[in-house]
């Protein structure tokens, strides 16, 4: 979505201006070209070799050239070649300058000059950002027109944590990537379950699976970045995802369908992917157990039927996608519970593949259709599987 567009990337005095290094690989291994101005702030915390290294082109920092030859910088044929503007990270400072139409440096002549979409990612500290005066400016910049990346939640150079550093790198390349897309996904909202549920036994004891989240994970990032509006409902993980997702946190299979129930509804497609108990203990003491030198038998109930459950719901234009880990009758296992949920694909994958399943990064599928279309892939990392998996919804949204 980004191969082949010309990007301007603005960096302006900010600690997070280190940042911009990671961010121009990320874009150009997307396929952009980048071009880079630099205030005269930014080139303390940063150095112009760095960036014209990263991005193969010379890096601007003035309205003359500084190797001597007083050639002129225009900065509105840098204006007219940029397909888009990025100014990130962007300072209180140049905020303020840009929200009033002040023109002290080459890089907001660029700005004023600029035909193309301008999308700004802010970094200061939390009381910098939260003051009235930088509020305004952010609004006065979207009601320009000015896309704003917002600030995260963190660490900040000052010691303090809460919002204001820079949105992630990969985070401001997902939110590009979403404003190019022209996946039939773009702006549709997408549902999406990940990783396991635990059901306690006690407050220290559960019953759980090996799901890591990571194949939930690689589908809501994947989404995202062809323009989905994403909502993740994900179970006990050791993942972060991106920002610009809308993450749902749940522990236990009632709590995922509690979650489901409520967000459907809203949402065009939804995608089982979470590994749900089918059990879940009878009584669940208050307190811890103590071990005993006897054996412990533990009485189980079935849990809710998520996928049942969202089947009772379903509009007509909902597009519900089901996951199947088999271990014997695979292809038999996986059709009946298409059919019995009332899917549109189902995805089995099987632990008897080396590569597949819980814990790894790779994965082997296959999807299933509801018209019994079947289609095998290799194995291949979760990031790649994800791509498969949404180029066959896909098919179906167009």
């Amino acid at each position: 979505m980004l191969k082949g567009k010309n990007i301007l990337l603005g960096i302006t005095g900010s600690i997070a201006a280190y940042k911009a290094a990671f961010l121009i690989r990320l874009l150009v291994k997307e396929g952009a070209e980048v071009k880079v101005i630099l205030t005269s702030a930014a080139s303390e915390f940063i150095t112009p070799v760095t960036l014209s290294t990263l991005s193969k082109n010379p890096v601007v920092s003035s309205y003359t050239a500084k190797d001597g030859t007083g050639t002129w910088n225009n900065h509105v044929e840098l204006a007219l070649w940029a397909d888009f503007m990025l100014i990130a990270p962007l300072s209180a400072n140049t905020l303020a300058k840009m929200a009033t139409g002040l023109c002290d440096n080459v890089l907001l002549a660029t700005y004023l000059s600029a035909k193309c979409p301008v999308y700004v990612a802010p970094a200061m500290d939390l009381d910098m950002y939260k003051h009235a005066t930088t509020r305004e400016n952010l609004t006065k910049l979207e009601k320009h027109g000015v896309g704003i990346i917002p600030a995260e939640d963190g660490e900040l150079a000052s010691g303090l944590t809460g919002q204001g550093r820079m949105a992630e790198p990969e985070n401001i390349v997902a939110f590009l990537k979403q404003r190019f897309s022209t996946s039939p996904l773009a702006g549709k909202k997408v549902l999406i379950t990940a990783g396991p549920t635990y059901e306690a036994i006690d407050p220290v004891r559960f019953i759980g699976n090996h799901s890591s989240g990571k194949m939930g994970f690689a589908l809501a990032e994947e989404a995202a970045q062809r323009g989905a509006e994403v909502t993740l409902i994900t179970g006990p993980v050791a993942l972060s995802g991106l920002s610009s997702m809308h993450r749902v946190d749940v522990v236990s299979a009632a709590d995922m369908h509690e979650a489901v129930q409520s967000h459907m509804e809203q949402n065009d497609v939804l995608i089982m992917s979470a590994a749900v108990a089918d059990y879940t203990p009878v009584v669940k003491a208050e307190r811890k157990m103590k071990k005993q030198d006897v054996g412990l038998a533990i009485e189980l109930k079935p849990t809710t039927d998520i996928l049942a459950s969202v089947k009772d719901r379903k509009r007509p234009n909902q597009v519900v996608v089901g996951f199947a880990l088999e271990t014997d009758n695979e292809m038999e296992n996986a059709k009946g519970k298409l059919e019995r949920k009332g899917l549109d694909f189902i995805v089995l994958n099987s632990l008897n593949n080396e590569g597949a399943g819980f814990g790894h990064d790779t994965n082997k599928i296959t999807i299933i259709s509801k018209d019994t279309k079947t289609t095998s892939f290799e194995l291949k990392s979760k990031q790649e599987v994800a791509k498969d998996i949404w180029n066959e919804v896909e098919q179906a949204l167009v």
